[in-house]
């Protein structure tokens, strides 16, 4: 194993020992007894290959092409809160990061830092957004995004409620500890007083289109594990449908994204782009999910820990998450990262 790969295993013990206690829970945590979120690194372990062989692979090209845009990773950085209370420059940091190594970062609405800053880095992003009950409260922080750069929207569709989490014993709440100027940045002053600001329990296919027109942004639609929700997202104007279980943070017991990824594919695949994220450390991980036909794989917890240590612990994750990918096209004898969908 090489250093870098030692230093990639290692990046939970490392936040273990720097991260406040009530930060480090919220990170790993799960929804109630995190069944789901147990589940998912295994799920990619479990999948085999045929690779193929008497194929030239002396140069192997990862990039893949995102919402019509080349990126120079087959991963991007998936939406996650609370990043300033991981590393001061937070959102920086990873925007930093993730801009020179040529890749797509999503930036959560709930981020701590203004989007004009995280577009100031270069980085090429995308906005997640939870819609209100009332719409209309959402679009000030849509024309922020939009007039700062913002390439897509990710619209989050499996959260109408916040998934409950099971405290450990003697570790505060972090939104009891958390200061909340590290959150929330984009949002208009008294935004969670107003009357229709909590969560839209009625999102539908029509949310879908009217972001769309809102935004002038093609959507993308995070939270999907069945097929027929895919193939509503996509008949509704969705440019790409997100195989996502939340990391296990809402519904316990929902099933490993590895296991919904290929029924989505089969229903869209070719009509709309199919992401995944949840569990993924390796480059085999990422392989195991090209093969089952992802366009592009999406990192929550891995380089949120590696924020710890700021702009150049996101970097080594790119960097060595990359060189692993690279490889494992290598050994299974792909030139490209779409050519990892034969080797099932």
């Amino acid at each position: 194993m090489t250093a870098e790969a030692r230093w990639l295993a290692g990046l939970e013990e490392r936040a273990r020992e720097r991260l406040a206690p009530a930060v480090l829970e919220y990170l790993l945590q799960g929804a109630r007894d995190s069944v789901t979120t147990g589940e998912a690194v295994d799920a990619w372990r479990s999948v085999r290959f045929r690779p193929r062989v008497l194929h030239d692979v002396t140069h192997v090209d990862p990039g893949v092409t995102l919402l019509g845009r080349r990126s120079e990773l087959p991963f991007g950085v998936a939406p996650t809160t609370l990043q300033r209370a991981v590393h001061p420059e937070g959102e920086l940091a990873m925007a930093t990061a993730t801009a020179e190594a040529g890749g797509v970062m999503v930036v959560s609405s709930n981020a701590g830092t203004s989007f004009a800053d995280i577009a100031a880095t270069g980085v090429r992003w995308w906005l997640q957004a939870y819609l209100p009950a009332d719409r209309t409260l959402a679009e000030p922080m849509l024309d922020r995004a939009v007039a700062a750069g913002a390439e897509a929207v990710v619209l989050t569709v499996d959260t109408p409620v916040v998934g409950t989490k099971y405290a450990s014993p003697d570790v505060p709440v972090v939104w009891t500890t958390v200061d909340p100027d590290l959150l929330r940045s984009n949002f208009d002053e008294g935004y969670d007083d107003q009357p229709g600001a909590e969560k839209a329990l009625d999102l539908g296919p029509h949310d879908i289109g009217w972001l769309a027109a809102r935004t002038g942004l093609p959507v993308v639609v995070k939270g999907v594990l069945r097929a027929e929700d895919a193939e509503r997202s996509v008949q509704a104007g969705a440019a790409a449908v997100w195989v996502s279980n939340h990391g296990g943070r809402q519904l316990d017991r929902a099933a490993a994204t590895a296991s919904c990824l290929p029924d989505v594919v089969a229903a869209v695949g070719g009509r709309a782009q199919v992401y995944v994220d949840g569990g993924i450390r390796t480059g085999l991980d990422v392989l195991a999910a090209l093969a089952l036909g992802a366009d592009a794989v999406f990192l929550g917890r891995l380089p949120l820990l590696a924020l710890v240590e700021g702009a150049p612990g996101v970097a080594s994750v790119h960097r060595e998450l990359l060189a692993q990918t690279v490889d494992a096209l290598r050994l299974a004898g792909c030139r490209a990262a779409t050519d990892a969908r034969n080797l099932l």
